[in-house]
């Protein structure tokens, strides 16, 4: 009977070892209360049985959350793909302007991006991405519902986000103005009408009170700019072998969940607001984005083999269009 309970008592010892200790910093505009943190909590749960007990800590200023996991003091993180263009320059592409005009894009991207084929683009250096998450369309928000044509963004005041070189391009290209702003802040400027436009996902739309900002003569242009997402992104070092792989997959299983909920915001803004494009418009904006994406590209902005990817995702889904014949991206 001494023997046995040597024996369990060692059993146990050694099933604890095999549980390590991280922190997970999680972006969430909303903090604790935000629906990406209640995922993250359930992500939580999952990680125990992957060997990894995880301590959480909302943020809802995504540049210190990066700066915490810069300096080591979190484990992983979850940001935006624009914020995590530093860690990883593939899965930061995901976010390319107009590259992601559907959900049903979206999710195939991230079923692709989750499989183990598509593994040797999640290491970067000493960074590894072990989940994405969709988060939406981004929409222009207007105070002004005229405005809608690219000749007519000319001479407007924009909020931008300053980090993202991709969005200070775009502006430009339309002979907008950049004001330069965060995520923290854009919400103000917008709404106390310090700029004249605004972009934001849906989920953005109640909790940081952006109707005030559009007002009665305000609205939003029903076009994809970019698909935003959250990356989950670690120190690969500090993980289990074959932590990633399962991340990545089990966080690809919750799109239709985290779909639901962008649906859900999106149902939630007033009818009225939306503003639909003519079709020369729309062709006018998407040959604008694909002039932008194919120069960043160049530049090493974004990641070629990210773009071609996207590209076959919508020529699958549309094979008449222009982009599929000439093939650039």
């Amino acid at each position: 009977m001494r023997l046995l309970l040597l024996s369990l008592l060692l059993l146990t010892s050694l099933a604890q070892a095999e549980v390590v200790k991280r922190t997970l910093c999680v972006f969430d505009p909303l903090g604790a209360n935000g629906g990406l943190y209640s995922v993250a909590k359930d992500y939580r749960t999952l990680a125990l049985e992957w060997g990894v007990d995880f301590h959480l800590r909302a943020y809802t200023d995504e540049k210190i959350a990066s700066d915490d996991f810069k300096a080591q003091q979190c484990d992983a993180v979850v940001l935006t793909g624009a914020r995590a263009r530093p860690f990883n320059t593939f899965t930061a592409t995901v976010e390319a302007i107009g590259a992601v005009p559907s959900e049903n894009i979206m999710q195939q991207l991230v079923q692709l991006i989750s499989s183990p084929k598509a593994e040797r683009y999640m290491v970067e250096g000493r960074y590894e991405v072990m989940g994405v998450l969709p988060a939406g369309p981004i929409y222009l928000f207007v105070r002004d519902r005229s405005v809608d044509s690219v000749e007519e963004l000319s001479g407007k005041r924009i909020a931008t986000i300053d980090y993202d070189e991709p969005s200070k391009r775009l502006v430009n290209h339309v002979g907008a103005s950049v004001v330069p702003a965060n995520s923290a802040n854009f919400s103000g400027m917008f709404n106390n009408g310090s700029v004249d436009a605004a972009y934001a996902p849906a989920l953005a739309y109640k909790p940081l009170e952006l109707y005030k900002g559009l007002g009665e003569s305000g609205g939003i242009i029903r076009f994809n700019l970019a698909y935003l997402d959250f990356q989950l992104v670690a120190h690969r070092e500090r993980f289990p072998a074959g932590f990633g792989a399962q991340s990545r997959q089990a966080l690809a299983q919750q799109f239709e969940r985290v779909a639901q909920s962008i649906a859900a915001d999106t149902a939630a803004i007033e009818s009225h607001y939306w503003v639909d494009l003519t079709a020369e418009a729309r062709a006018e904006y998407n040959q604008m984005l694909r002039d932008i994406r194919i120069q960043l590209r160049d530049e090493g902005v974004y990641h070629a083999s990210m773009l071609t990817l996207l590209r076959k995702l919508r020529c699958r889904d549309n094979p008449t269009a222009a982009e599929c014949v000439d093939k650039l991206e």
